[in-house]
This record gives C-alpha cells, sequence and structure tokens, in this order.
C-alpha cells in the first residue's frame, strides 16, 4: 500500500496540481490573445461606422440616429465632391485662370471605404463573436457652450465582443473598466461628453 501511494497516487496528484497551476497561469494569455484578436476586428467596425457617420453629418447637418439610415446612406446615399482641376502650385496655369474647381455628386459607395474589398454597410450593425448582438448607436444634438452641437457614439460591450471567453475573466475585466469610471467595452465618439469622435482605444 505504501509503495502504491509514493509510485502510483503521489506522482498523479503533483502531475494534477502541475496541470492546475499551468492552465491558470495559461488562461489569462489565452483570454488576452483572444481578446486583442476580437477587438481588432470590433475597432475596424467603430472605425467604419465612424467615416461613414462624418459622411453622413457632412451631408445631412446631423449624424444618422439609427443603423438602418447609416447603411441606406451608404447604400443609396449621394455626395458633393469637390474636384480640383489642375494645380495650384503651377503658378501659369493659375495665371491664366485655367485652374478651377467643380461641384459634383457622387455615390456614397463609390467614395467611401471603396478600398475595402470586403467592406459590406449590412455587416456595420452586427457585433463580431456575438452570435447575433448588435452595435448600440445613438445620435443627438446637444447644446455646447451656446452652440447646438450634432454629437454620436457607438458601443460594443465586451460581454458581446468576449461572449463564450472565460467567464471570470470577462466578469473582472468589466469590473475594473466600471471601477475605473471608463466604459467596459469598445466606444467612438460620445453622446456626453464631446471628443472629436474619438475612439476609446486611442
Amino acid at each position: 500500500m505504501k509503495k502504491l501511494l509514493t509510485y502510483v497516487i503521489c506522482p498523479l496528484i503533483i502531475i494534477g496540481l502541475a496541470y492546475l497551476i499551468v492552465n491558470s497561469i495559461m488562461e489569462p494569455v489565452k483570454f488576452n490573445k483572444e481578446r486583442t484578436a476580437r477587438e481588432a476586428d470590433a475597432i475596424t467596425l467603430l472605425k467604419d461606422i465612424r467615416t461613414l457617420q462624418v459622411a453622413y453629418k457632412n451631408v445631412h447637418n446631423h449624424y444618422a440616429p439609427v443603423m438602418d439610415s447609416l447603411i441606406d446612406f451608404y447604400n443609396n446615399g449621394e455626395m458633393t465632391i469637390v474636384k480640383q482641376i489642375g494645380s495650384m502650385d503651377d503658378s501659369l496655369a493659375v495665371a491664366r485662370k485655367l485652374v478651377r474647381r467643380e461641384t459634383i455628386k457622387m455615390k456614397v459607395r463609390d467614395t467611401i471605404l471603396v478600398d475595402r474589398k470586403d467592406f459590406k454597410a449590412e455587416n456595420l450593425r452586427t457585433i463580431p463573436y456575438s452570435g447575433g448582438d448588435t452595435v448600440i448607436m445613438k445620435s443627438v444634438i446637444k447644446t455646447v457652450s451656446g452652440v447646438n452641437v450634432p454629437l454620436f457614439e457607438a458601443d460594443i460591450p465586451f460581454n458581446s465582443l468576449l461572449k463564450g471567453m472565460d467567464h471570470q475573466l470577462l466578469v473582472n475585466l468589466n469590473y475594473e473598466r466600471t471601477d475605473q469610471n471608463r466604459y467596459p467595452g469598445l466606444q467612438v465618439g460620445s453622446i456626453e461628453n464631446p471628443n472629436n469622435n474619438a475612439g476609446n482605444w486611442e
């Protein structure tokens, strides 16, 4: 019995404890690696929303109130583009009044995010990895120093973005953000404090 304990049971207990220790060390490492990858995709999404919201505001003088409006703006909207003919650096052309500007209307989808072959406006509404949760988007017109200022924000909560990952580490992350008075997730813009549409990751 003593030999069984020494040669079989004790080594099994040691191996089990070693596994638990290694796993407890590696779990946060895996969590942070996966979190970084997911955040990169979410940040790209929020940057796309910001790009379209700024364009929408340039056309309508306010931000899109709901995601459907933003998607429709991309798919069907038009923008006024100022095109310069000739170069202001060419003094001879300037002297001969050959440099001029033309205002033309272009489809939004032919103007914005054209370098992104994978871009689909319909994907703006859905948080990656969430199983279908939607981006929380708000827009308001707020009086700041006596001036009406259009504001918007788009939010992706960690609870949606990191769905399916280690629950306790997710709880800890949310608590840490809340304790620091920071949004527990990724956010671009703000309807509370004008921030020039900055993202909270920047």
